[in-house]
Formats: C-alpha cells, sequence, structure tokens
C-alpha cells in the first residue's frame, strides 16, 4: 500500500539516489523455452521426474486453451522457480473477510505465527491482531512479525513495544534511521512491499492486504452501492490476498526465513517451522519472491505472460506506471485479437501515480487496449487473470518501485478452475467501473496532460 505518509517519506528519501537507483528492466523478448516434456515440478515428496510432471500437469490443464505447457517452460528460463503441485488455493476478495480468516487462522497456531508486512497500523484493526498475536504468544506459541520502517513510519514506536514486551520477536526492515542496528543508509530505497502471513509452518496468506483499519470499509464496495457524503461512509478499499494450504507453504515460510536473516538481528527462535506438508488441494503454483535490482522474476512472468495471451490479458492495477516494454506487448496483444481489459483506480491515494499511469492512455487506448477505471472504493488490489488460466496475486504493482526497488511477493496460479474464480472477480470490479474511451479521453483538460507527464517524469525517478 502506498500510504501519504509513507509516499511521501520515500519521495524524499529517494531523490537523493535518483541517478545512483535509475536501474532498466531486462528485455523478456528473447526468453527461450528449454527443450523438454514438461516444466519442473515440485511435490509434497520432492521433485517429479519428467514423465511424472507431464502427465500430471497435462490432466490440470486438460481443460486449459490454450497450451499452458509452452508459458510455462518459458516461465521456468525467465525465472529459474519450479511449479510446485498439490496445493489449496482459495481466493478472497473482501477486506474485512480476509482479515476475520487471517486471525481465525492465527487464533487457532499450535507452534508459530510469522507475519510479514508493510503496514501494520496502531488502529482498531491493528490493535486487535496486536492483542491476538500477543495472547497467542502467552499460550506458548512462537510469534516473529517482520515490518518496514517506512511503511509503518507513522505508527508509534510504543505499539512495537508493547508487543516485544509480552515475548513476541519483531524486526523492523531497513531502518529509516541510519544508525539503528546495521542498517545501511543506502538501502533506504529497498522496502518490504510484502505481505504474509504462515501459520504453523502449514497454513499461508498473501495478497496485497496491509494489517490496518483502511481495509475495514471495503465490505461496502461489496454491497455495491455508492458511497457518498449524506450516510457519513467512506470509500472503502478494494484487495486481493489468497490462502494457501499444501508444499507451496514451505516455499513461503522459506521467502519469510531468509528475510529475517538478511537483517542481521540474530536466529528466529526455535519452531517447528517446516513440517512435512502432504498434498492439500490439486493447485500448480509458482512463488516468486523478488528483490532489488536482482532476478525481476516477478516482472519477467507477467511480460511473458502477457506476450503468450491468446484469448484474454485482464488486469487489475492499483498502482500502474508501465515501461515501454509493458505497453507495448498490452498494445501487440490488443492487435493481435486478444481482449485486454485493464481495471485502474478511479479513486486513489496517491495522485503522482494516478497521473504518470494516465500518461500512458492514449497509446494503449489507440492500440484497442479497454481501460475502466473503479469507481466505488480506493483500488489496491494487484492481480492479473490471463487467458483463464494463469494468474498471478501477490504485493507487485505494475510499476518502477515494485520492479525494481522493492522486495515483493507474487504467487502464480497455473488453473483453470482457479483462473474462473478471478475471472469472476475481475468481473465484480468491471460492474462497478467507467469504461475510458478514446474519444472522451481525448478531450481531456490540457492541465491534467500537463500533471500526467509531469507525474510519469517524477515516477520515473521514484
Amino acid at each position: 500500500m502506498r500510504s501519504k505518509r509513507s509516499g511521501k517519506w520515500i519521495l524524499v528519501l529517494t531523490l537523493a539516489w535518483a541517478v545512483a537507483s535509475c536501474a532498466t528492466l531486462p528485455d523478456v523478448a528473447n526468453v527461450e523455452a528449454p527443450a523438454k516434456p514438461a516444466p519442473a515440478v515440485a511435490s509434497a515428496n520432492g521433485m517429479l521426474q519428467t514423465r511424472q510432471a507431464a502427465a500430471l500437469l497435462a490432466k490440470r490443464w486438460a481443460r486449459a486453451t490454450p497450451d499452458m505447457k509452452a508459458l510455462a517452460l518459458l516461465e521456468e528460463a525467465a525465472t529459474g522457480v519450479p511449479l510446485i503441485a498439490g496445493n489449496k488455493v482459495t481466493l478472497l476478495f473482501d477486506g474485512p473477510a480476509t482479515i476475520k480468516e487471517m486471525m481465525a487462522a492465527a487464533q487457532a497456531a499450535k507452534s508459530s505465527i510469522n507475519l510479514e508486512t508493510y503496514i501494520f497500523d496502531q488502529d482498531p484493526v491493528g490493535i486487535e491482531f496486536a492483542d491476538l498475536l500477543i495472547e497467542k504468544r502467552r499460550q506458548g506459541v512462537i510469534v516473529n512479525v517482520l515490518y518496514d520502517s517506512v511503511g509503518t513510519f507513522g505508527t508509534p514506536q510504543a505499539f512495537f513495544d508493547r508487543m516485544k514486551a509480552a515475548g513476541i520477536s519483531l524486526v523492523a526492515f531497513n531502518p529509516v534511521n541510519p544508525t539503528a542496528r546495521k542498517a545501511k543508509f543506502w538501502e533506504i530505497n529497498n522496502r518490504d512491499h510484502r505481505k504474509l502471513m504462515v501459520v504453523d509452518g502449514k497454513v499461508a496468506f498473501t495478497g496485497g492486504i496491509n494489517i490496518s483499519n483502511t481495509y475495514a470499509n471495503s465490505s461496502f464496495f461489496g454491497s455495491r452501492r455508492t458511497p457518498n457524503k449524506e450516510d457519513g461512509r467512506k470509500v472503502g478499499w478494494r484487495d486481493t490476498h489468497i490462502r494457501i494450504e499444501g508444499p507451496a507453504v514451505a516455499a513461503l515460510q522459506y521467502s519469510f526465513v531468509n528475510m529475517w536473516v538478511r537483517q542481521e538481528v540474530g536466529e528466529l527462535p526455535d519452531a517447528p517451522y517446516f513440517p512435512a506438508l502432504a498434498p492439500a488441494g490439486d493447485k500448480v503454483v509458482r512463488v516468486l519472491a523478488t528483490d532489488p535490482d536482482k532476478g525481476f522474476e516477478i516482472y519477467k512472468s507477467l511480460v511473458l505472460a502477457i506476450q503468450e495471451a491468446k484469448k484474454t490479458i485482464h488486469i487489475t492495477s492499483a498502482y500502474f506506471v508501465p515501461d515501454k516494454q509493458i505497453v507495448d506487448a498490452l498494445s501487440a496483444a490488443a492487435r493481435r485479437g486478444v481482449d485486454v481489459r485493464l481495471v485502474l483506480p478511479g479513486v486513489t491515494d496517491h495522485g503522482l501515480v494516478l497521473h504518470a499511469g494516465r500518461a500512458f492512455y492514449d497509446e494503449l487506448l489507440a492500440n484497442g487496449v479497454k481501460i475502466f477505471h473503479l469507481q466505488v472504493a480506493v483500488l489496491h488490489a494487484k492481480t492479473a487473470v490471463i487467458d483463464g488460466t494463469w494468474s498471478t496475486i501477490g504485493s507487485a504493482n505494475i510499476d518502477r518501485r515494485s520492479f525494481i526497488h522493492n522486495y515483493e511477493l507474487n504467487v502464480i496460479v497455473l488453473d483453470p478452475a482457479f483462473g474462473q474464480d478471478m475471472e469472476a472477480a475481475f468481473n465484480e470490479d468491471l460492474r462497478d467501473s467507467k469504461p475510458v474511451s478514446r474519444e472522451e479521453w481525448s478531450r481531456r483538460p490540457w492541465a491534467d496532460r500537463i500533471k500526467e507527464w509531469a507525474s510519469r517524469l517524477t515516477e520515473y525517478w521514484i
């Protein structure tokens, strides 16, 4: 989430590194798929043999059109990350329902709760969540919390001190104060934007939702009634999360442990973080946990999926400032007859990003990309569903900050049934969105055009 408070601090702190941070994103056009009958697939019992992987995927993707094997092989070549089979993946579409499910899972914890979040607010939701974590620690459950120091800049230190006093282990990721701990001042631009909770090493939640009361109003969006001043309610927030059970939880748990260790704050308290995980469902996923200026795995996977799309590209993006490669890929897809639809913010908490993204509308609309503005909620979801089978849910926005500077976490689900759930969610957003016509957009005021291009230049540097 790009809250106003954290957005201002990011702007102030990163402009000093503008020249040094002007990294480029990789060219994905020349990725070649390995010549083998199936992509690498991990299971509860280890890596599957190629023959086993091919048989499993053929069964899972029998109803998928087009064939997903080619895309999965390309994605493996680009990311180096195997698929993981045998998972149950539940789409969580409503903010309050998601928080409720997370709290229920934490309440049932027997051994450990690992929580990683960009924002952890001291508000009714944050306090309730903290109280629950404190109670579980008193019951003997190991609780570890990793929170970003910029994302929580407005949260009083006393809020975290109270949890620490109860025996919870806490780490502020890349402290804002360069003298704190072993903080490296030049790393202030690299934020932990991931949202992850792993319970007992068996159940994981990830997506775009922070621990904040901001999402408490999002069920108002679910009512599909337009908010107004008369009823005294605020516009809610629209976000997406997923719950995962099965072997993929180990990969998510590893990403948490790895982030903790790299902060050089000592070992995690002893707990059975990696229990044996039996298959919990039939979903095949790929877990992509990216670091700044490194593999760009989330970026590569998105570009490849867009380039390989045959029928539909449906993207819901909170902060949309694409680079030229993504604009070109979306435009090319629309020109070859793919139904390309983007649900983007009509209401925003970050004007700079909103205007920067809109600087690309002319080109996208001219090439046949359909753009819609969500009207009844502040959009914070970061999802896509392509050809009804390839889906991604996570923390990464379609902008340079997520792809180059932040630590992000996305899960790719390659499954037609889950793709149907994603399409249903996309259609819910579409019903509450206003289409942007090319003619209407061409008549927008010049003041708006100036804002767009000025914001685009600023966004490029941050």
